[in-house]
């Protein structure tokens, strides 16, 4: 007869159950022992220089000067503020960052299935340069080699799309900021949420009743121009140009440290994702493919309606890593001086010498920001899983 038979009770030591809790609690009581190892190691070593561990620091003035800030920053100001003016660069680097790095590797990965010859090598060549090189080394070229080349002694070159490039930053066409502007800006916002819901009650109308979603398509046609019309109209562009004392006018203007960073880590990044993007589309079984073919769906049209809607299931996990990559691959602008949150942290760190404090809150800021891209991804990619039913 068994002990579980006759009702005895499984001594604590052999029931799997007391065995697995007390392992992890003696894995926690280690690393307890491990962290407050090293917290007392630090605590001595920083009495015996005669500081305390603290962010008082935070409050002194800074007395140093930020290049390029979006909000209002003085020499004097205190530290902490330096920090939020420079993750504020920070983050908009990062913000851009992510749009622009998807369009590239997006398109660069729909590229590799193209028919045209020269556009597949091309875009092979693209790829496995860029990612075959270090990041460092392609934000120097990005910087010395592009943005500086174009402004060689002193000229304004000016390049497609007219956006002039000088050594005193690069001026792109930009909205005039007018109250028209910003009613064109809420109704393209409105137009485009509006769009969004009529495309999904169209989408659910064509699979669950057949219908043909043509008074859908009407509508989100007529959007679609008038969203154009307001872009193009509405919100009161201006165009950069050449004044009469040779400085630029109009426009927004960027520094050339900010533009470089931007390309640099936009093209290096996007040339992962295009791997990501044609592994997520190979993943799409042949199939799909013949079965949009044999409904009479041209190519472009399979892969929007078909193939990539389905490929995204395979590519959005893979995108959080990268976008986390890109966000932490950003500390490198201290390279080539853009004043980003790990540049004023070095400097600061320097001129307080609170090594530990600053670290400290450097990790922080960068564990933050990769937890929330991890949170919003993990959001978006239950929205493209399938679903049983």
């Amino acid at each position: 007869m068994t002990p579980s038979s006759s009702g005895e009770k499984i001594p604590f030591w052999r029931d799997d159950r007391y065995v697995r809790i007390a392992v992890q609690a003696i894995v926690v009581l280690i690393l307890i022992v491990i962290f407050g190892f090293f917290s007392g190691n630090m605590s001595r070593n920083l009495q015996q220089q005669g500081r305390q561990f603290n962010f008082s620091f935070l409050l002194q003035g800074a007395g140093f000067n930020i290049g390029e800030t979006i909000i209002p920053y003085e020499t004097n100001s205190p530290y902490y503020w330096a920090f939020v003016v420079s993750l504020v660069n920070t983050l908009r680097l990062i913000f851009v960052g992510f749009i622009a790095t998807t369009v590239i590797g997006v398109v660069a990965g729909i590229a590799s299935f193209s028919n045209n010859w020269l556009l597949r090598k091309l875009n092979l060549i693209y790829v496995e340069v860029v990612r075959n090189t270090p990041l460092l080394l392609q934000l120097y070229v990005w910087y010395f080699a592009i943005f500086f080349g174009f402004s060689d002694k002193g000229n304004i070159a000016q390049l497609p799309g007219s956006v002039l490039v000088s050594k005193k930053g690069i001026v792109i066409p930009w909205s005039n900021g007018s109250p028209i502007a910003w009613v064109s800006v809420a109704m393209l916002l409105i137009g485009a949420i509006a769009a969004f819901f009529i495309w999904r009650r169209r989408i659910k109308l064509m699979e669950e009743q057949g219908a043909s979603g043509q008074r859908e398509f009407i509508a989100l046609v007529s959007l679609g121009v008038v969203g154009l019309l307001l872009f193009l109209f509405g919100l009161g562009w201006e165009f950069p140009k050449i004044a009469a004392s040779g400085n630029v006018e109009g426009g927004l203007r960027m520094s050339l440290e900010y533009g470089s960073m931007l390309a640099g880590l936009a093209f290096y990044t996007g040339a992962f994702i295009a791997e990501i993007v044609r592994a997520g589309i190979q993943s799409v079984s042949k199939g799909q493919w013949e079965a949009a073919k044999a409904l009479g769906l041209q190519p472009a049209s399979s892969m929007r309606l078909v193939v990539f809607p389905q490929a995204m299931r395979v590519i959005i996990p893979s995108l959080s890593s990268q976008y986390m990559n890109l966000a932490k691959n950003s500390s490198l602008a201290l390279a080539i001086g853009y004043p980003d949150i790990f540049a004023t942290s070095q400097t600061s760190l320097n001129q307080t010498g609170r090594a530990v404090e600053v670290i400290l809150l450097i990790m922080a800021v960068y564990l933050t920001i990769s937890l929330v891209i991890s949170v919003i991804m993990n959001l978006l990619n239950q929205t493209v899983q399938f679903r049983e039913r």
